[in-house]
């Protein structure tokens, strides 16, 4: 049995329960998996078949939800790709994957056209809009999915080890890498997600990122699992989604740190419309304290955290931990195993810094043509993370920082978090990020990049002084202070490090 059995068992058993939710549009059981029936035939009309990848670029809609269910059914692979990538990257992306077909809307045509003919194995009659505009050489979603059955799509053999999607990373330490997950995999996200989470068939979940983003799955799989109602929006909007809470009665929701923070900090915020909530998760980043201690005390019992890669390691600060462990990320689920390792690979003492390296059932078994770089990553059956971390005598994971994020100023190493935790106390400082930038002296040296909750409340100068008086190590001292309206981020709400970065060089 495979991902691709849930829906029709929930279109059996429960037709008429709310299975999906968008914006203004609700769908039974019974509708969605018709729907996505419709999708299967027409793909399978179309000439796509057990093991083609089709890619997907787009925003949060009904129809990319269809589209991770219906390839389910007959072993396509997906491929959802970032809205934001433009040119090389994308024609790269295309090709690397091997996709033969490109689901977009007409919001994307002036970004595709210049460059579809540099795809190497999409044929020109497999660019499919998903809305009506009448673009030349592009067909219409809806007209194919119309013309099919909403029968279910005839029976293809797929076993657990067949992959079901090809999710990029956002090549924050190099050309993105395409992550495998099979059925396995994403069965596992099933089971172990809903247990961990506490989800059952009466659940109702939220998620208010984008829907290609890994992080997406760790709700949504326990959803299909279980049959739940899940809700998500065509764009985040905080004070929109507190009112979603409030009248839906959702039970779980899926954030990352930048959307708990425009929610704590959005007009209509009030812990009390928020009270349905059993869970809410953070992942994507980690969660400064600041945020984390007000969420926690206005919402007590209700903070999950999770660490993970979405190369298949994860670990959770489970909601009866988080206040007795408040700065860990938790420990490692059943059936997953960490360590923390030095340069060599060896065991590093309780308390020492290392890799973070893990294992589990939903790890990939490599990269995407990548053999060398699944070398890398994986040694003797065990992922190394390139992240930074320690564990205290029980066993709880502390992330220091990813190793790429580390500055090294005068020879020392500096943890930009250990920062950016003291910086996030001033009363001013909504969001920040701290990178190591070229130094003469120091080889590198912090700058500090700030947006501010109330602007013209301080200063850059002043902001830099009062961080610079609260930091005991000379090595740890801020060189600057730059204020942002807001961080350049990901399609998922991640800020981008790398981008600020760049930017600041750039600008000499």
């Amino acid at each position: 049995m495979h991902i691709g059995t849930l829906l029709p068992h929930h279109a059996q058993y429960t037709p008429d329960k709310t299975a999906i939710i968008f914006d203004d549009q609700r769908y039974t059981w019974a509708q969605f998996n018709a729907n996505v029936n419709k999708l299967a035939n027409a793909l399978l009309a179309m000439g796509i078949g057990k093991g083609d990848k089709i890619a997907t670029i787009l925003p949060n809609c009904l129809e990319i939800m269809e589209i991770y269910m219906a390839v389910a059914k007959i072993g396509v692979v997906v491929v959802p790709l970032s809205p934001l990538l433009r040119g090389d990257g994308l024609v790269r992306l295309v090709n690397d994957s091997d996709s033969v077909l490109v689901i977009t809307d007409s919001s994307f045509v002036e970004i595709i056209d210049p460059i579809h003919d540099q795809f190497e194995q999409v044929p020109s009659n497999r660019f499919v809009l998903i809305d009506s505009a009448e673009h030349e050489g592009y067909r219409h979603y809806h007209a194919l999915t119309d013309a099919a059955s909403s029968h279910e799509p005839p029976y293809v053999e797929i076993s657990l080890d067949d992959p079901y999607n090809i999710i990029y990373s956002s090549g924050t330490t190099g050309l993105p890498k395409g992550i495998v997950h099979h059925h396995y995999i994403r069965q596992m996200y099933c089971t172990l997600f809903a247990s961990a989470y506490r989800i059952t068939p009466e659940s109702v979940i939220a998620h208010a990122g984008a829907l290609i983003f890994n992080g997406a799955f760790l709700t949504l799989m326990p959803a299909m699992y279980l049959g739940c109602t899940y809700i998500y929006s065509s764009h985040f909007d905080p004070e929109a989604l507190i009112e979603t809470i409030a009248r839906e009665q959702v039970t779980h929701i899926k954030l990352v740190p930048s959307q708990i923070i425009a929610i704590l900090e959005a007009a209509n915020y009030d812990p009390e419309k928020l009270q349905s909530l059993e869970m809410i998760g953070s992942v994507g980043a980690p969660l400064l304290m600041k945020h984390k201690r007000r969420l926690m005390d206005d919402l007590p019992n209700r903070f999950y955290e999770l660490y993970g890669l979405t190369e298949g390691f994860v670990t959770i600060l489970d909601r009866e931990d988080a206040e007795r462990k408040p700065e860990s990320v938790g420990n490692p689920p059943p059936f997953f195993e960490m360590r923390i390792c030095d340069a060599n690979g060896n065991d590093v003492p309780v308390g020492t810094i290392g890799e973070i390296v893990g294992r589990g059932p939903i790890m990939m078994k490599g990269y995407y043509k990548r053999p060398d770089l699944t070398f890398n990553a994986i040694r003797e059956g065990w992922l190394y993370s390139g992240d930074l971390g320690y564990v205290d005598e029980d066993g709880y994971l502390y992330l220091v920082d990813r190793k790429k994020d580390m500055i090294i100023s005068g020879g020392v190493n500096v943890y930009p978090r250990d920062i950016e935790e003291i910086i996030i106390k001033h009363p001013n400082v909504g969001e920040v990020a701290v990178l190591g930038m070229p130094d003469d002296k120091w080889g590198e040296s912090p700058v500090a990049a700030v947006i501010l909750m109330d602007d013209g409340a301080v200063t850059e100068a002043e902001l830099l002084n009062w961080i610079n008086e609260r930091i005991e190590a000379r090595f740890q001292k801020v060189r600057e202070v730059i204020f942002f309206d807001d961080f350049p981020r990901s399609a998922a709400g991640k800020t981008l490090k790398r981008r600020i970065k760049s930017d600041y060089l750039d600008e000499g």
